[in-house]
C-alpha cells in the first residue's frame, strides 16, 4: 500500500506535515506519528496547524511540536504530506497557497473523493481512522519504529476517529493495530482516555446542559438536531472547541437514523452530520451545503441564521429519507 509513497517520500531532505483546521485526534494523531516516523527515517521535518491543538490533546506537543504555518517560509520545503484531508482547502489558507509553488503534494487520507494535485497519495476509504494508515506505514516499513511516543499517538486517533471502536469502520485489523500499539507503547487505553474524555472542564458540561434542551425531532423521529449558539458560549466562557462529542447525543435518541449539530460560528453555521443507518449518506447530505466526508460522519456550512440552517438542511435531510 505505501510502498511507492515510502520510496518518493524518503528522497527529499525537509518536509512539512499538514494537519486539517479544528484539529481532533485522528488528524493531530496521524501528524504526529508520521512526523516522527520521517524524522526517524532522517527527514528534517515540521509539522504545521492553522489553529490550536484543543486543550484535551496538548500532550501531543511533548511528543513533536506544531506550528502554526507562515506562507513566506514555506517555499523553504522540499515536500508537503498533507493527513487526514483530501482537500487544500480543508487545511487552510497557507496549505491553499501549496498548489502554486510547485513542489511536490503527497497525502494520507481516509476521505472519499480526493483531489487530483497529489504526486502521490495513500487513500484508503474503509479505513477506520488516518491513523489507521499510518500504522501501516510503519508496518511496511519497519514496524520496530514504532516507540512509546509514535504509538500513543496512533493509538488517541484510533479511539477518537472510532468512538471508542464502536463504529462500524472498526474491522478486525483496527483491533490488530490497537493490540499491536499498546503492546510497542507499553500502556495501557486508560492513559489515553481519561487524557481525552475524563478531563472536562465544568463549563463544557454547562454549555452541554444547555445543549441538550434543544434537541429535537423531525421527519417522524428519524432525524434529530441539536443547536449551540454565540449565546451559550457567552453564558458559559466556552468556546467552539469545547462542543467535541456533542453531535453523539442526538444520535442516541432512540428510533432516529440521522442527526445534524448546527453550530453559530461568527457569520455562519457549522454542521456536524452524523447517520447511524446505511440508508442515509450524510457525505452526499453535506455537499448539498459545500462539505462532505463519510458516509456517517460529515460536516458543512450554512450562511444562516440559525433558524433557516435547521430549515434548509432538514428539508434535504428528508429527501434523503
Amino acid at each position: 500500500m505505501f510502498k511507492d509513497f515510502i520510496s518518493k517520500i524518503l528522497t527529499y531532505q525537509k518536509v512539512a506535515v499538514f494537519s486539517h483546521m479544528r484539529p481532533d485526534g485522528d488528524c493531530l494523531g496521524s501528524q504526529i506519528a508520521l512526523s516522527l516516523w520521517l524524522q526517524k527515517n532522517g527527514i528534517e521535518v515540521t509539522a504545521f496547524n492553522e489553529d490550536d491543538v484543543p486543550g484535551n490533546m496538548k500532550w501531543l506537543e511533548d511528543f513533536f511540536p506544531i506550528s502554526k504555518p507562515i506562507r513566506n517560509d514555506l517555499q523553504d520545503f522540499d515536500a508537503f504530506v498533507l493527513v487526514d484531508g483530501n482537500a487544500l482547502h480543508r487545511f487552510g489558507e497557507a496549505a491553499e497557497s501549496l498548489k502554486n509553488m510547485g513542489k511536490p503534494l503527497f497525502m494520507v487520507d481516509h476521505h472519499p473523493d480526493p483531489d487530483d494535485i497529489f504526486e502521490e497519495f495513500v487513500s484508503v476509504v474503509s479505513a477506520s481512522s488516518t491513523c489507521e494508515l499510518i500504522y501501516q506505514l510503519y508496518a511496511e516499513h519497519n514496524a520496530d519504529q514504532i516507540d512509546e511516543h509514535a504509538a500513543k499517538a496512533m493509538y488517541l486517533g484510533l479511539v477518537t476517529d472510532t468512538g471508542s471502536f464502536q463504529f462500524d469502520s472498526v474491522k478486525p485489523a483496527t483491533m490488530y493495530a490497537a493490540a499491536d500499539l499498546l503492546k510497542r507503547g507499553k500502556f495501557t487505553p486508560n492513559e489515553i482516555t481519561e487524557r481525552i474524555y475524563a478531563s472536562r472542564p465544568l463549563r463544557q458540561l454547562k454549555l452541554l446542559s444547555m445543549a441538550l434542551d434543544t434537541i429535537e425531532l423531525h421527519a417522524n423521529g428519524l432525524i434529530s438536531t441539536i443547536c449551540i449558539t454565540q449565546q451559550m458560549f457567552a453564558e458559559t466562557g466556552c468556546t467552539s472547541e469545547d462542543t467535541e462529542g456533542f453531535v453523539q447525543y442526538p444520535l442516541s435518541v432512540e428510533g432516529v437514523k440521522t442527526c445534524v449539530l448546527f453550530r453559530e460560528d461568527g457569520d455562519r453555521i457549522k454542521l456536524s452530520l452524523r447517520s447511524q443507518s446505511d440508508d442515509i449518506d450524510v457525505n452526499k447530505w453535506a455537499r448539498s451545503f459545500n462539505g462532505g466526508g463519510h458516509q456517517k460522519a460529515a460536516g458543512a456550512w450554512h450562511e444562516g441564521p440559525l433558524k433557516k440552517a435547521i430549515k434548509d438542511v432538514i428539508s434535504v435531510g428528508k429527501e434523503q429519507l
